[in-house]
């Protein structure tokens, strides 16, 4: 065999098992990946049955229900155009309320009902998930200033930055 056949063998053979090794990662991030929605897309395109997603928004006002086995909670969350109801099984965040930011993971059952997996709270009373926030700008209901951090303090005197000394010294 000729040198230059061996070497388009090879070219070949290297580009065959690239092209397997690139299937198989997408594949499997295929499986990984976990898309979020708003209220808004789900009602315009429901995910297929068993679809693990995230689903964010506001805690409806007036729809957190405890079922009657006591672990199972019943609430809509909406992003203030339309609204999803949620069943979720277990303990709920301690930061869990109504009028709060929130985003639950699970799927789409069979019948059409949501059933979260995790649902996950905001941390202080000024944060919302960037995809929520998102979310409700996109609604045209964003109000500004309602998602962001308080200002700083100023009556209380702040460290200096890093490698600048005293607040007071300019350079």
């Amino acid at each position: 065999m000729k040198r230059k056949t061996l070497r388009l063998y090879l070219v070949l053979i290297s580009l065959g098992l690239l092209g397997i090794a690139t299937a198989l990662v997408l594949n499997a991030f295929d499986r990984e990946l976990v898309f979020f929605f708003s209220p808004s897309e789900i009602v315009a395109e429901t995910p297929a049955p068993g679809r693990i997603i995230r689903l964010g928004g506001l805690v409806e006002t007036g729809s957190v229900k405890k079922l009657g086995d006591g672990a199972t909670v019943s609430f809509r969350v909406t992003d203030l155009k339309a609204s999803t109801a949620i069943a979720y099984r277990g303990v709920l965040p301690d930061l869990f309320r109504e009028g709060q930011g929130v985003v639950v993971q699970g799927a789409f059952n069979q019948s059409g009902n949501f059933v979260a997996t995790e649902v996950l709270a905001k941390h202080d009373e000024n944060y919302l998930p960037p995809e929520v926030a998102k979310a409700l700008k996109a609604s045209g209901r964003w109000q500004e200033g309602a998602g962001t951090l308080p200002a700083p303090d100023k009556t209380q005197p702040s460290p200096p930055a890093a490698g600048q000394g005293d607040a007071g010294e300019s350079q």
